[in-house]
């Protein structure tokens, strides 16, 4: 198993698509110029859409036996981020059982800035945000806060979700984790915080989107960018990263004028491909 970081905007998203490049299609060229590639050999432990940062996803490598037997670990890294291209990173590698599987994780962590949604209110309540993050937790039919897919189960647990707060309390956005999410789960649920917050709906819109799921309920679904996948905890892999969230104090305020708004969004976008980058660092240093 490999950790790869990589920026959203490097990639149109991480599963294999015609014609443009993801994270899954870059991985897999790597492996064919090393001469590693075998039909089905790639296995990545979540998939990501468009635009959504990873500070670091998991993929399973089954490499040739030549290979697997004589490469150490940091040979493996050094060789897939000679052929990876720019915005994306391998950040560790682990020999695995045979039998393990790479999307059977313990938990996942997403971290969503709340600030890069339009409608955020300039002075957000961060009691209104703690308690709408009180009622994600547990467990929940999530059918009105994500796009339940075929036959897939809309039922999930939340192990935890907090605000994430500057030092002087102003919410930046928020942290969530859980064994396992459903598609679009946590940017509806960053938009109905985001409606919360704003005035658009209220926490009773909330609770009942989520205790009535038999009655649809569109609560929105914010922007991809402000999304990041924060680490993944599997059994058979060791945690290359700190745990700790970053200190969101060198992270910009966001503009209440409009236009200063859209032009900020920029900004944001590389405030977080900064923050990765630190973070990747703190690894490869």
């Amino acid at each position: 198993m490999v950790a790869v970081g990589y920026h959203g905007h490097s990639f149109h998203g991480s599963q294999i698509q015609p014609d443009v490049r993801t994270v899954e299609g870059s991985i897999s060229k790597a492996l064919q110029r090393l001469t590693w590639w075998t039909e089905g050999c790639l296995e990545m432990s979540s998939r990501t859409d468009a635009g959504v940062s990873v500070r670091f996803n998991l993929a399973r490598i089954d490499l040739p036996r030549a290979v697997s037997e004589q490469a150490t670990d940091s040979s493996i890294i050094r060789a897939l981020n000679d052929h990876l291209p720019v915005g994306a990173v391998v950040l560790s590698a682990s020999k695995v059982p045979a039998e393990s599987k790479v999307r059977y994780a313990n938990s996942r962590k997403y971290l969503y800035r709340l600030e890069c949604i339009e409608e955020w209110p300039p002075h957000p309540d961060p009691d209104l945000l703690i308690s709408a993050c009180q009622m994600i937790e547990g467990q929940h039919d999530f059918s009105n806060l994500s796009k339940v897919e075929g036959d897939r189960d809309p039922i999930r647990t939340i192990d935890e979700c907090r605000p994430w707060l500057s030092v002087d309390g102003r919410p930046v956005g928020f942290v969530i984790s859980a064994k396992s999410f459903l598609w679009n789960q946590v940017r509806r649920i960053a938009s109905a915080f985001s409606g919360i917050s704003s005035g658009r709906l209220d926490l009773t819109d909330l609770g009942s989107a989520m205790s009535k799921p038999e009655i649809p309920v569109d609560m929105g679904r914010a922007p991809s960018e402000g999304l990041v996948l924060w680490e993944i905890s599997h059994l058979d892999f060791p945690n290359p990263l700190p745990n700790e969230l970053p200190e969101p104090n060198h992270l910009s305020t966001r503009p209440e004028d409009p236009r200063e708004y859209r032009r900020w969004l920029s900004l944001s976008g590389y405030e977080i491909s900064t923050l990765l980058e630190n973070e990747w660092r703190t690894r490869i240093d």
